[in-house]
C-alpha cells in the first residue's frame, strides 16, 4: 500500500492543496455540496479501515492485467476518498458505507446513471497513461470519481454530464475538497468541448458508443490518447478500444479489452458514423474476456 505522503510526491502541488481527511472534514465538505449527512465516529473508522484492503485489491489487479501498478494511479487512489462519491442524487441519499467493499461492482447514482467498480476504473486510468502536464476530458461524469482520480495525476481535468440534475449536482462536488483543476459542464459529450484552447492529451469515455464522435478525434492532441467503450446498448459484446493520435495526425486504433457500459446518449444517436482514418496497431488482436464495468465515470 502507497502511504499519503508518497501519493503526496507524486501528485501535482496544485492539485495536493486538499485538507487532511477526517470525518469533521468529509461531514463539512458533503455539507458544502449541498448533501448533508451525518455518521458516527465508529461508521467512520470502518470505512476508513476497509480502503486499505481495497487498496491492496486494485494493486494486484493491475499488475496480473498490465504487468505493473503505476505508481501515480495507485497514489491517485489513496489520496481520493471514494466514499464522498457514493450518493443516490434523486432520493438525496448518501450511502459512504458502501464504499471500499470486497467484491467491486457498480453503484446507483439514480437517472440511469452508475457509480463504476473500482477496479475497472482503475484499468481505464492506467492505460490513459495519464502525466502531470496533461489536459484531459471526461465524457460522462458520473459521481466525477473517475476525474477526481485523474486530477490528482494531471495538470487540468474537464467533463461533459448529459443528465441535467446529475450534472449539475456533482459539479458541486469538487470545490470543497480542493479539487480546483477540475472544471465540469452539462453537455452533449458527442460534441466534445472545443472551447478548450490546444485540445487534450486524454480523453476517457466512460459510457458506449456505437462509434467513436469525430469531434473528439478533432479535440485530441497529437500523441495524445482517447479510450472508448464501442458496441450496442445493453448488449454484450463492447470493447475498450484505445485510439492515438500520431505527430502526423494520424489515428490509431487498438482493441483492449471486453467491457459493459451503460449507454451514450444524445445526439450520437442521430449521426452516422464518419470514421478517421486509422491504422490497427494490433490487426489480428481479439479483446480479452469481457468484465462487466457498467457506469457512466
Amino acid at each position: 500500500m502507497i502511504s499519503a505522503a508518497a501519493a503526496a510526491s507524486v501528485l501535482p502541488c496544485a492539485a495536493r492543496a486538499v485538507p487532511a481527511w477526517t470525518k469533521a472534514a468529509y461531514e463539512q465538505a458533503m455539507r458544502e455540496s449541498g448533501r448533508p449527512v451525518s455518521l458516527s465516529d465508529q461508521q467512520f473508522d470502518a470505512i476508513q479501515k476497509r480502503k486499505p484492503a481495497a487498496i491492496k485489491r486494485i494493486e494486484a489487479y493491475l499488475k496480473d492485467h498490465l504487468g505493473s501498478a503505476d505508481p501515480a494511479v495507485m497514489a491517485a487512489f489513496e489520496a481520493v476518498p471514494r466514499e464522498y462519491y457514493h450518493y443516490e442524487y434523486p432520493d438525496h441519499r448518501a450511502t459512504p458505507g458502501d464504499a471500499y467493499e470486497e467484491n467491486p461492482k457498480p453503484w446507483a447514482l439514480g437517472y440511469g446513471s452508475a457509480l463504476s467498480d473500482y477496479l475497472g476504473q482503475a484499468y481505464m486510468t492506467q492505460i490513459c497513461k495519464p502525466k502531470p502536464g496533461d489536459v484531459t476530458l471526461e465524457i460522462g461524469t458520473g459521481s466525477g470519481f473517475q476525474t477526481s482520480l485523474l486530477s490528482r495525476i494531471v495538470k487540468t481535468a474537464y467533463s461533459i454530464e448529459i443528465i441535467e440534475p446529475l450534472g449539475k449536482a456533482v459539479g458541486k462536488i469538487f470545490a470543497p475538497i480542493g479539487y480546483d483543476n477540475v472544471h465540469t459542464k452539462v453537455g452533449d459529450g458527442y460534441y466534445g468541448w472545443p472551447e478548450v484552447e490546444g485540445g487534450f492529451d486524454i480523453i476517457i469515455v466512460t459510457c458506449a458508443a456505437t462509434f467513436a464522435p469525430p469531434d473528439l478525434f478533432k479535440q485530441l492532441k497529437p500523441g495524445g490518447r482517447m479510450i472508448i467503450p464501442i458496441g450496442q446498448p445493453f448488449k454484450r459484446g463492447q470493447v475498450l478500444y484505445v485510439y492515438t493520435k500520431d505527430a502526423e495526425g494520424k489515428i490509431h486504433s487498438r482493441r483492449d479489452i471486453g467491457v459493459f457500459f451503460i449507454p451514450m446518449t444524445g445526439a450520437i444517436a442521430k449521426n452516422q458514423p464518419v470514421k478517421p482514418e486509422t491504422v490497427s496497431d494490433h490487426p489480428a488482436e481479439k479483446p480479452a474476456p469481457e468484465q462487466e464495468k457498467p457506469a457512466s465515470d
